[in-house]
Protein backbone atom coordinates (compact mmCIF):
# COMPACT_ATOMS: atom_id res chain seq x y z
CA UNK A 1 0.00 0.00 0.00
CA UNK A 2 1.52 3.39 -0.81
CA UNK A 3 1.91 5.73 2.02
CA UNK A 4 1.54 8.61 -0.27
CA UNK A 5 -2.25 9.00 -2.51
CA UNK A 6 -2.29 11.81 -5.45
CA UNK A 7 -4.57 14.26 -5.45
CA UNK A 8 -4.11 16.27 -8.76
CA UNK A 9 -1.82 16.49 -11.11
CA UNK A 10 -2.46 13.34 -12.59
CA UNK A 11 -1.88 14.50 -16.88
CA UNK A 12 2.19 15.00 -16.42
CA UNK A 13 4.26 12.09 -18.29
CA UNK A 14 4.85 8.78 -16.58
CA UNK A 15 8.25 8.01 -16.32
CA UNK A 16 8.85 4.03 -15.36
CA UNK A 17 11.53 3.11 -13.13
CA UNK A 18 12.41 -0.12 -11.24
CA UNK A 19 12.44 -0.34 -7.23
CA UNK A 20 14.26 -2.76 -5.49
CA UNK A 21 13.54 -5.12 -8.74
CA UNK A 22 10.52 -4.38 -9.35
CA UNK A 23 8.42 -1.95 -12.02
CA UNK A 24 6.98 1.01 -10.84
CA UNK A 25 6.19 4.36 -12.19
CA UNK A 26 6.01 7.94 -10.90
CA UNK A 27 5.49 11.41 -12.79
CA UNK A 28 7.32 13.82 -14.48
CA UNK A 29 8.94 16.38 -11.87
CA UNK A 30 8.45 13.45 -8.98
CA UNK A 31 11.69 13.46 -7.16
CA UNK A 32 12.72 9.66 -5.90
CA UNK A 33 11.26 10.47 -2.48
CA UNK A 34 7.71 10.88 -4.18
CA UNK A 35 7.66 8.64 -7.04
CA UNK A 36 8.83 5.97 -4.14
CA UNK A 37 6.17 6.80 -1.74
CA UNK A 38 3.25 7.08 -4.01
CA UNK A 39 4.35 3.26 -4.81
CA UNK A 40 5.52 2.04 -1.27
CA UNK A 41 4.79 2.17 2.33
CA UNK A 42 7.91 3.93 3.37
CA UNK A 43 11.32 5.06 1.51
CA UNK A 44 14.00 2.98 3.99
CA UNK A 45 14.97 1.23 7.26
CA UNK A 46 16.06 3.04 10.10
CA UNK A 47 20.10 3.00 10.74
CA UNK A 48 19.13 2.16 14.23
CA UNK A 49 16.01 -0.29 14.17
CA UNK A 50 15.48 -1.25 10.69
CA UNK A 51 11.91 0.69 11.32
CA UNK A 52 10.46 1.71 7.78
CA UNK A 53 11.32 5.17 7.77
CA UNK A 54 9.50 7.83 4.98
CA UNK A 55 12.18 10.89 4.99
CA UNK A 56 12.17 13.23 7.91
CA UNK A 57 13.03 17.08 6.10
CA UNK A 58 11.83 16.18 3.04
CA UNK A 59 13.76 19.32 1.99
CA UNK A 60 17.68 17.62 1.89
CA UNK A 61 18.65 19.29 5.28
CA UNK A 62 18.90 15.73 7.12
CA UNK A 63 20.56 12.48 6.38
CA UNK A 64 17.10 10.50 6.40
CA UNK A 65 16.35 9.91 2.88
CA UNK A 66 18.80 8.04 1.24
CA UNK A 67 18.86 5.43 -1.31
CA UNK A 68 21.31 3.53 -3.80
CA UNK A 69 21.10 3.98 -7.85
CA UNK A 70 21.40 1.02 -9.64
CA UNK A 71 25.28 2.44 -10.51
CA UNK A 72 26.16 2.51 -7.05
CA UNK A 73 25.47 6.05 -6.34
CA UNK A 74 24.16 6.69 -2.54
CA UNK A 75 21.40 9.78 -3.33
CA UNK A 76 19.02 11.69 -0.66
CA UNK A 77 15.67 10.52 -2.26
CA UNK A 78 13.80 14.34 -1.44
CA UNK A 79 16.67 15.95 -3.61
CA UNK A 80 16.74 13.83 -6.64
CA UNK A 81 14.64 14.13 -9.67
CA UNK A 82 13.00 11.04 -11.05
CA UNK A 83 14.44 10.18 -14.73
CA UNK A 84 12.87 7.11 -16.26
CA UNK A 85 15.03 3.89 -16.39
CA UNK A 86 16.33 4.68 -12.90
CA UNK A 87 17.11 1.69 -10.47
CA UNK A 88 16.44 2.71 -7.02
CA UNK A 89 17.13 0.04 -4.06
CA UNK A 90 15.73 0.83 -0.75
CA UNK A 91 17.92 0.44 1.92
CA UNK A 92 17.18 -1.86 4.50
CA UNK A 93 18.34 -0.15 8.00
CA UNK A 94 19.52 -2.43 10.37
CA UNK A 95 19.16 -3.60 13.83
CA UNK A 96 21.95 -3.04 16.93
Amino acid sequence: MALLKRLAEHDRQILPFTLDGQPAHGLQGDTLLTAVLTCADHLRGSDFSAEPRAGFCLMGACQDCWVRLGDGRRVRACATPLEAGLTVAREPGRCL
